[in-house]
C-alpha cells in the first residue's frame, strides 16, 4: 500500500502540489484564526452559587442558608465534589461536576435544585445566584479610574463609583466574551435618610413609622385613559421621589394637626452601605475599579482586542479629568508566552535545516525536508482549528520539528543512499530514470518509515487518555503533536518522493560531499567500538542494564511536581491580618505596604490591592485579606535582584516594617487556578476536618508550628476561622411576651437601625439608587440599645434594652465546609524544594507530634494533590503506551524475538533522560513524563530501521548471509539515518532547553529529558542492537550446547559438516577455481571477517576477527556460524 501511494505521487506531480497548495492556504487561515491564550485553562468544571445576606453571622449563614443548597447539591448527578465558605453575610456553594458534562446542563440541573430550595430560605436573607460562566483564565483586563492632577476635589470616591457602575460597567458590558464587568472599590451611592434616634423619641415615633412613610410616598401609577373628541389621553401620576428635598417633604404622621415631616426627624443626605471591599493603588490611597471576566471558552486575544477598542470609546465618553487606566492586560502574557514559543519553534527549526543541509550532504535535499516543517505546522493547525485547541504556551509548546521530520529524513536518507552510488557515477538521468531511481530509493524504506511513525503516534495516544488537571495541560500538547506527525507522516509519503523526483539533480557526481568524509570518519570510530562490543557481547549488555539500575536509583531522588510554575511576569501578594481587624485598618496597611514597595523597588510599574470582597463576590475573601497585584516591568529592567526568588525574598524583607499583617506571594494565574481547584490558595492544601470550629482552629495552629520546621515549606498560614468579634444580642422572652412584642420587630428594629433598610428605588434618568433608611451614624457609633425604642402592644414606647442584652463573644470568622463537613486549611507554598519530599515529610511530622480526638482527620490537597492524581494515571498511561508498541513492533517483524530486541531501547532511553534531568537539578514533573513518552517513540525508530535493515539484507542475497556478514555490511549504512533522526529531534529541543523567556519553565523539564534521551538512545542503539541482534541469531545452538556434553557436541557438527559439504564442492567445481585460503571468496569473505563501509566497498581486503586463521569455510561452517556466533564458532575450530 504504502509503495503504491509513492508511486502515485510520482507520477501524479500536479495533483499533489495542487493539494499541497490548497494545505498552505487552509493552514494560513487556520492560524490566522486560532483561538490564542497564554496557558491552558485548567479549571474544573465547576458551578458556583452565591447569597449575599448582609445580616446574618457565619453561623446562622451556614446553617440558614449553605447547609440547605448543599443538601439540594448532593441530589444532582455527576457531582465530584461540593465545598462552600459561610462568612459574615455571605454564602458561597462551590459544585464540582464531572468534565463530560456541559457547563449550560450543569448550571440548568443547579438552577432546578435552587427552585426546590429557595422555599427553605426565608426571602429576606437572600436568593441564592449563579455565579457568571467563567473561570481560572477569567480575569482578562483589570483597570482603574484615574483622576487627573487638579481634579481631585471634583470626584470623591462616590462620585468614581458612580462612573464606573453607570458608565465604564455599561459599556463594556456586551462585548461578545465578556460574562460579567465586576466593580470594586470606592462608596456605591444611596439616597440615605439618616434618622435621629433622640428626636424619634420626643415625637414618639418608631423607625418602623418612618419606614411606612417613605414606602407609601414613593410610587407613580397610571390611570388608563380618557377619550375626547376623537383622542385619547393617557392618564399617568407621578409619585416618584426625585431628589432630597422631595423626600425631606414627607409627612410621617400628624400630631394636633401638625405634619411632622422626614426633615424633622433626620437628615436626608447620599449614603453607602456598609462595605465589605475595597481597593487602593500605588499607595496613593483608595480608588475605583474593575474586573472583566471572561466567558468559559472564550479568545482571549479577541476578547481582549475588543476590550481595548471599547475601553478607546469610553475614554472620549468620560466626564472631564477621569479616564481609565488598565494595570493588567491577559494580552501581554499571552503575547509574552505565544513570542517564547515562535522563537523556539523558528529557532528548532532553523537548527534542524542547517544539520539537515550539513548531513545530509545535499542543500537540495535539505531544502527538501526542511519544507515539510512549515507545511506540517500547517496541516496541524487546521486540525487544531477542526477540533477546538486553542494555540498557547503548552499546545504549541513541546513542538519538535526534528521528531515531526523523522520519516521524511529516513525517506530521503533512503532515495540519497539509492541514487548517489558508484552505480550510476557519473551519469545524467532523463525525468523518467529519476522517477524510477526515486520510486525504488522510496519504496525500500518507505514501509519501516511509516511504522517507525505510526509508533511515535502512537506513543501519545495514552496521553490523550489522561484526565484533570494533567489532562487540561497535555492533551492539547498530544492532539497537536499528533496531528503535525500525521501531516509530516502523509507529506513524507507524497510530497518528499514527488520533491525528489523534480529537484534533485539529475547527473550524479561520484564526488564525496563534507557528509559523506565526516560519516567516512565517524564510521571508523563506529566499527571499533561495535567490534569491542561484539566481542565482549554480554559484558556490553550487562554494563548497559547495569547504567539502568543506576538511572533508576538516581531517579528516586529526583524528587517530584505537579508542573513546573509558569513565569507571569507578575506577583500576586495576600496580605492578611489578625481577625476582628477593621476595613480602614486593612486599607491604611495596604497603602503603607504599596508605598514600602513602590520607593524601595524601581522594578515595580503598579500595585494595586483588592480588599475584602467585591459587589459580584466571586472570590469570598473577608475585610481582613487583600489580594496585591504586583505588576513588574520586563525582566531585564530588573535592578534590585536576578531572580524572581530573590525578588521575593527582598520584598518580603521590605515589608517586615509593616507590622500587623503577613505576607504570602504567588503569580496571579497560579493564585486563581489554585483557589477555584481547590478551594485553598497554596501549593500544598492540609485540611483538618472535624465539628467543633474552635477544637479545629486550636489543632490547626498547633500543627502550623510543626509545618514550619520543615524544609522546603514556606508561608506556613493557618485559615483565619475564628476570632471574629461578634455583639450578640440576647432577648429575654419572658418579657417579650410581657409587652407583647414579638422577636421579629425587634430584629426588624436592630437591623434597619445599624444595616439599613431599602425603602424603594430613586431613578435619576436610567440610573437608580436605593433609598435607604438607618439610624444617624454620628449619633449610634456604638450598639446602644438604649436609643432603640420599640411600642408595646399598648403603644407605650420602650427602649429595647428592657427586654434585651448584649454580650462580646469570639465567634468563627468564616466556616468552610468539603462534602458537607467542617473544615479549616493550613496552606503552604514550597520554596527551592520538591513538592513530594516536603509533603511527605510533614505527613511524618504532624504523626508524630498531633493527637486528634476521635472523628478528627488530616487530608493532603492543592497541587500535591494533583501531582498524585497524575501519577496515579501515569502509572496506566504509561504501560499502556509501551504495550501499544510491542504490539506494533509485532505486526511490523512477525517475530517476538525481534520485537523484544528493538523494545529493549525503550527501558535504556530512560538512561539518558534521567540523567540529563539530574545534571540540570530538576525535579521529575508531568512535562518530564510527557518528554519520555516522546522519547520512548524515538529510540523505537532507530530500532526499527536497524532491524529492518538487517532483515532485508538476510532476504536480498541469494545464500543466507552470515549474522556477523549482515552487521558488518548493514551497520556503517544505517548509521548516517540513525545518526541523523537523534541528533535532528534532539537539536530541535536545544532552544526550549536552553530558553529562559516567558512560558519556558514548562518546556524545559520536557526539552531535557528528550535531547539526554537521544544522545544516549542513538549510542546504545547503534551499539546494542547488533549485539542483541547476533545474540539472538546464535542462541538456537547455544541452548543445545548447553544441553549437550561437548563429545556430543562436536560429533553432531562434524556430522553437519559431511552432510553439507558435498553442496560446496560442487558449487566450487563449477566456478573459478577459488583459492584454499578463502573457498568464501564467491560471496565475499569468511564470515568473520568485517565488511568495509559502503563508501570502501571493493576497495580493500576483508579484516578478519581475531582467531580466525583465513581457514577456508563452507556452506556448513557458515550455517554454524548463524546460530552460534563468533566466539562460540570458534570454540568448534
Amino acid at each position: 500500500m504504502f509503495k503504491a501511494i509513492v508511486h502515485f505521487s510520482i507520477h501524479k506531480k500536479l495533483f499533489v502540489g495542487l493539494t499541497t497548495l490548497f494545505l498552505l492556504i487552509g493552514g494560513i487561515y487556520a492560524m490566522l484564526t486560532l483561538p490564542i491564550d497564554a496557558v491552558p485553562d485548567i479549571t474544573n468544571n465547576q458551578v458556583q452559587i452565591v447569597t449575599v445576606s448582609p445580616t446574618l453571622a457565619p453561623q446562622e449563614v451556614e446553617q440558614l442558608i449553605t447547609f440547605p443548597i448543599e443538601i439540594a447539591m448532593s441530589n444532582i448527578m455527576n457531582v465530584e465534589e461540593i465545598r462552600s465558605v459561610s462568612r459574615f453575610g455571605l454564602s458561597l456553594v462551590t459544585v464540582v461536576f464531572k468534565e463530560s458534562v456541559p457547563t449550560l446542563d450543569a448550571r440548568q440541573l443547579i438552577n432546578e435544585q435552587i427552585q426546590t430550595v429557595a422555599g427553605e430560605i426565608p426571602a429576606e436573607l437572600g436568593m441564592p445566584e449563579l455565579m457568571p460562566i467563567t473561570t481560572g483564565l477569567g480575569e482578562i483586563y483589570q483597570y482603574v479610574l484615574k483622576v487627573a492632577p487638579g481634579y481631585e476635589d471634583r470626584y470623591d470616591a462616590m462620585e468614581l463609583r458612580t462612573i464606573q457602575d453607570w458608565i465604564v460597567k455599561r459599556q463594556l458590558s456586551g462585548i461578545p466574551g465578556i460574562v460579567e464587568i465586576n466593580s470594586f472599590g470606592g462608596y456605591l451611592k444611596q439616597y440615605e435618610v439618616a434618622v435621629d434616634p433622640d428626636a424619634l423619641y420626643s415625637l414618639n415615633i418608631t423607625i418602623g413609622d418612618v419606614y411606612s412613610a417613605l414606602s407609601s410616598n414613593n410610587q407613580n401609577t397610571g390611570g388608563s385613559y380618557i377619550e375626547k373628541v376623537n383622542r385619547a389621553y393617557y392618564i399617568r401620576s407621578e409619585g416618584m421621589i426625585s431628589d432630597a428635598k422631595d423626600i425631606e417633604r414627607i409627612v410621617i404622621t400628624n400630631r394636633g394637626g401638625i405634619p411632622i415631616h422626614i426633615s424633622d426627624v433626620g437628615t436626608v443626605r447620599f449614603g453607602a452601605p456598609k462595605r465589605f471591599g475595597a481597593m487602593t493603588k500605588d499607595g496613593e490611597g483608595e480608588c475605583v475599579g474593575g474586573i472583566a471576566m471572561m466567558l468559559k471558552g472564550a479568545n482571549a486575544n479577541v476578547v481582549t482586542k475588543e476590550l481595548e477598542a471599547r475601553v478607546e470609546k469610553v475614554q472620549k465618553m468620560l466626564p472631564e479629568g477621569v479616564s481609565v487606566e488598565p494595570y493588567l492586560n491577559r494580552s501581554e502574557l499571552v503575547n509574552r508566552n505565544i513570542s517564547t514559543v515562535v522563537r523556539n519553534l523558528i529557532e528548532g527549526a532553523l537548527i534542524v535545516f542547517l544539520v539537515l543541509i550539513v548531513f545530509l550532504g545535499n542543500v537540495r535535499a535539505g531544502l527538501i525536508v526542511a519544507s515539510v516543517i512549515p507545511l506540517a505546522m500547517l496541516f496541524g493547525f487546521i486540525l487544531m482549528r477542526v477540533f477546538g485547541v486553542s494555540a498557547n504556551l503548552m499546545s504549541l509548546g513541546a513542538i519538535d520539528f526534528g521528531i515531526v521530520v523523522d520519516g521524511s529524513i529516513v525517506i530521503l536518507e533512503g532515495i540519497l543512499a539509492h541514487i548517489y552510488t558508484k552505480r550510476l557515477a557519473g551519469r545524467t538521468l532523463t525525468q523518467a530514470e529519476l522517477d524510477r531511481e526515486v520510486e525504488a530509493g522510496a519504496s525500500g524504506v518507505v514501509r519501516s518509515a511509516t511504522f517507525a511513525v505510526l509508533i511515535i503516534l502512537i506513543v501519545f495516544f495514552p496521553i490523550l487518555t489522561l484526565t484533570g488537571i494533567e489532562g487540561k495541560y497535555f492533551t492539547p500538547m498530544a492532539k497537536t503533536l499528533v496531528f503535525c506527525i500525521i501531516g509530516a507522516l502523509i507529506l513524507s509519503l507524497t510530497y518528499v518522493p514527488m520533491m525528489a523526483s523534480l529537484f534533485l539533480k539529475r547527473t550524479i557526481s561520484a564526488k564525496p560531499t563534507f557528509a559523506d568524509r565526516f560519516f567516512d570518519k565517524l564510521n571508523v570510530f563506529y566499527k571499533r567500538g561495535l567490534r569491542f562490543c561484539l566481542h565482549h557481547a554480554w559484558a556490553t549488555v550487562g554494563s548497559a542494564f547495569a547504567l539502568l539500575a543506576a538511572s533508576l536509583l538516581l531517579f528516586t531522588r529526583l524528587g517530584a511536581e505537579f508542573i513546573p510554575t509558569l513565569d507571569e511576569g507578575d506577583f500576586a501578594m495576600q496580605m492578611t491580618l489578625p481577625a476582628g481587624s477593621s476595613l480602614t485598618q486593612s486599607i491604611e496597611l495596604s497603602s503603607r505596604a504599596q508605598k514600602t514597595l513602590m520607593e524601595q523597588f524601581p522594578e515595580i510599574k503598579h500595585v494595586v490591592a483588592k480588599i475584602g470582597t467585591a459587589e459580584v463576590p466571586t472570590d469570598p475573601m473577608a475585610v481582613e485579606d487583600a489580594d496585591v497585584m504586583i505588576i513588574m516591568k520586563p525582566f531585564k529592567e530588573w535592578t534590585s535582584a536576578s531572580s524572581r526568588a530573590e525578588m521575593v525574598e527582598k520584598m518580603k524583607k521590605a515589608l517586615e516594617t509593616v507590622e500587623g499583617a503577613e505576607f504570602n506571594f504567588s503569580q496571579p494565574i497560579q493564585l486563581r487556578f489554585n483557589e477555584l481547584m481547590t478551594g485553598a490558595k497554596a501549593d500544598i492544601a492540609i485540611k483538618l476536618y472535624g465539628e467543633d470550629m474552635e477544637e479545629l482552629y486550636t489543632r490547626a495552629k498547633e500543627a502550623a508550628t510543626y509545618v514550619e520546621q520543615v524544609p522546603g515549606a514556606a508561608d506556613v498560614i493557618v485559615e483565619q476561622a475564628m476570632g471574629l468579634p461578634q455583639l450578640v444580642v440576647r432577648y429575654n422572652r419572658g418579657k417579650i411576651a410581657r409587652y407583647g412584642m414579638n422577636i421579629e420587630e425587634l430584629n426588624t428594629i436592630i437591623r434597619t437601625a445599624y444595616a439599613g433598610e431599602a425603602a424603594g428605588v430613586i431613578f435619576e434618568n436610567e440610573r437608580r439608587f436605593d433609598l435607604v433608611l438607618r439610624l444617624d451614624n454620628d449619633k449610634v457609633s456604638d450598639l446602644n440599645l438604649d436609643k432603640l425604642f420599640v411600642r408595646t402592644a399598648e403603644g407605650i414606647q420602650i427602649p429595647v434594652s428592657e427586654v434585651a442584652s448584649i454580650e462580646l463573644v469570639n465567634g468563627p470568622l468564616q466556616i468552610n465546609r468539603d462534602a458537607t463537613k467542617r473544615r479549616i486549611v493550613i496552606g503552604v507554598n514550597v520554596r527551592d524544594a520538591d513538592i513530594q519530599q516536603v509533603v511527605s515529610q510533614i505527613q511524618d511530622t504532624l504523626e508524630k507530634n498531633i493527637k486528634l480526638k476521635p472523628g478528627y482527620y488530616f487530608e493532603y490537597g492543592g497541587q500535591f494533590e494533583n501531582l498524585q492524581n497524575a501519577i496515579n494515571t501515569l502509572l496506566v498511561v504509561i504501560p499502556v503506551a509501551l504495550a501499544l508498541i510491542l504490539l506494533l513492533l509485532f505486526f511490523a517483524f512477525k517475530s517476538v524475538t525481534y520485537t523484544l530486541v528493538v523494545f529493549s531501547t525503550v527501558p535504556l532511553s530512560l538512561i539518558g533522560g534521567i540523567v540529563a534531568l539530574w545534571l540540570r537539578g530538576l525535579p521529575f514533573s508531568i512535562s518530564a513524563g510527557v518528554g519520555f513518552i516522546a522519547l520512548f517513540g524515538v529510540a523505537v525508530l532507530n530500532g526499527i530501521l536497524m532491524i529492518n535493515h538487517f532483515n532485508d539484507l538476510r532476504k536480498r542475497n541469494r545464500y543466507t548471509m552470515s549474522t556477523n556478514r549482515i552487521i558488518a555490511r548493514g551497520c556503517p549504512h544505517l548509521l548516517r539515518p540513525v545518526f541523523l533522526t537523534g541528533l535532528v529531534a534532539s537539536l530541535g529541543f536545544v532552544p526550549m532547553a536552553i530558553a529562559r523567556s516567558a512560558g519556558a519553565e514548562v518546556q524545559r523539564p520536557l526539552a531535557t529529558v528528550v535531547i539526554g534521551g537521544l544522545i544516549v538512545s542513538t549510542v546504545l542503539t547503534l551499539l546494542i542492537i547488533p549485539v542483541f541482534y547476533r545474540m539472538v541469531n546464535s542462541f538456537p545452538l547455544m541452548w543445545k550446547k548447553f544441553r549437550k556434553r561437548r563429545g556430543t557436541k562436536v560429533a553432531t557438527l562434524v556430522l553437519l559438516l559431511v552432510v553439507l559439504s558435498p553442496a560446496a564442492w560442487a558449487e566450487g567445481g563449477s566456478g573459478s577455481r577459488r583459492s584454499p585460503g578463502n573457498r568464501y571468496a564467491g560471496r565475499g569473505p569468511c564470515p568473520c571477517h568485517e565488511e568495509p563501509s559502503p563508501f570502501e566497498d571493493g576497495l580493500g581486503g576483508d579484516r578478519p576477527l581475531a582467531g580466525c586463521k583465513g581457514r577456508g569455510l563452507g556452506p556448513g561452517s557458515d550455517f554454524l556460524f548463524l546460530f552460534l556466533g563468533a566466539n562460540q564458532w570458534r570454540d568448534t575450530q
